[in-house]
């Protein structure tokens, strides 16, 4: 692998995410339509330095602000949504070791993603009863390594990760997260994704069967959570922002088919369909919209930024509540920008060889990652009862 640029401060990580952006946007549809997945893509962005830019300023990254990151990966969610999703939980595991991780591991793990390579993950289990139900076992041997035993589903990232972090039980049922070698004996991912939307993230399966993981691999994720903690805030910011992103996205490409391509509706009397009266005023309405969902976006991830630099229950609290606010209206905003597109731009937008279904598709399918009734419900509780929010990673 070559080396990676190393990134200097938020306004490079900004200048860097938007060249690329504007890179991966031009074949995102056709990677789509045929899922050809993104490999080389995936190895541009790493070169880029972009995905070491959360790295801890002692271990030699930029350490950015959560506005930035949630703007990194707005951009490029706006480009291509799949490509955006397969890097969340990267992010996320990184920001696991940052939280739980020793000294040498934060040290190892910080330079090999400071060199370019990239963190999977193997988390969801399907058909067990919830969840957080996870059965995957991590079980100390006799000569002091671990052995991890289990099947993992959704597991976006793994099949291009260099280190796949495995959610396991070790004893007492206790959360561990292993940091396991992609080509480790035993680890055999499949890609089996067959989703309507993010066809190309490959979020397919990862088996287990008895690979041994060195001791200082395993970091006590369970103890994140005994405290305040911004586990589930930062990773629920990175899906917001690729909520934005797809509206952002749906919103660029319909104002571009309605000023080249449709026709005005024969009772406007306009030439041009993008002097429509009508149109004027829906795409008004969709851009307050976006707008709406960014600037939540924004102040949840400043919430976030607030909350690091100060961690304590209220500060923890409140960045939760602001993402779960932020997350609520730009996946409404995703779903409904990938429909309106097709209103506004007329029948010829249906055609499957434009491909624009796939704004729409993407958001259906992001948007299921996890109820948002539910963080309705705590903000309805922390408004009218002050019930603080749950430490339970998901929000």
């Amino acid at each position: 692998m070559s080396a990676a640029r190393v990134i200097g401060d938020d306004a490079e990580a900004l200048a860097v995410a938007a060249e690329l952006a504007a890179e991966f946007r031009q074949g995102a549809a056709r990677r789509d339509a045929e899922r050809e997945l993104p490999r080389a893509e995936l190895a541009r962005l790493s070169a880029s330095g972009l995905l070491a830019v959360t790295v801890p300023a002692k271990h030699g990254g930029a350490d950015v602000r959560q506005e930035t990151l949630a703007e990194v990966v707005r951009l490029l969610a706006a480009a291509d949504a799949s490509l955006a999703q397969i890097p969340q939980s990267h992010f996320v595991y990184l920001n696991v070791l940052r939280a739980q991780g020793t000294e040498a591991q934060r040290a190892f793990f910080f330079g090999e993603v400071l060199a370019g390579r990239r963190l999977g993950n193997a988390q969801s289990e399907a058909g067990t009863r919830h969840v957080q139900d996870i059965r995957t076992r991590l079980v100390e041997q006799p000569d002091g390594a671990w052995e991890l035993t289990g099947l993992k589903h959704y597991a976006t990232g793994a099949l291009f990760a260099d280190w796949i972090p495995v959610l396991a039980r070790g004893a007492g049922d206790a959360l561990h997260v292993a940091y396991v070698p992609r080509d480790a004996p035993g680890l055999t991912v499949v890609d089996d994704w067959d989703g309507l939307g993010q066809r190309t993230t490959a979020s397919g399966s990862v088996r287990l069967d008895g690979v041994r993981v060195p001791a200082d691999r395993i970091v006590p994720h369970h103890l994140t959570f005994t405290g305040p903690q911004l586990h589930g805030a930062v990773a629920q910011l990175l899906h917001a922002a690729i909520d934005a992103g797809i509206a952002a996205g749906a919103l660029a490409e319909a104002v571009e088919f309605v000023r080249t391509k449709s026709r005005p509706w024969f009772e406007s009397g306009f030439e041009a369909a993008s002097d429509d009266p009508l149109l004027i005023q829906r795409f008004g309405e969709l851009a307050i919209e976006v707008r709406a969902a960014e600037a939540l976006l924004v102040e949840a991830a400043r919430a976030v930024d607030l909350a690091r630099g100060g961690l304590t229950d209220e500060t923890a609290a409140a960045a939760s509540l602001a993402v779960a606010a932020a997350k609520v209206v730009t996946g409404r905003a995703a779903v409904e920008l990938g429909s309106a597109l097709f209103e506004v731009a007329g029948t010829r937008s249906a055609l499957a060889s434009l491909n624009l279904h796939r704004h729409w598709r993407d958001a259906r399918t992001h948007t299921l990652h996890d109820p948002a009734r539910w963080k309705v419900q705590h903000l309805g509780r922390h408004l009218l009862n002050g019930t603080p929010p749950p430490r339970h990673g998901l929000l």
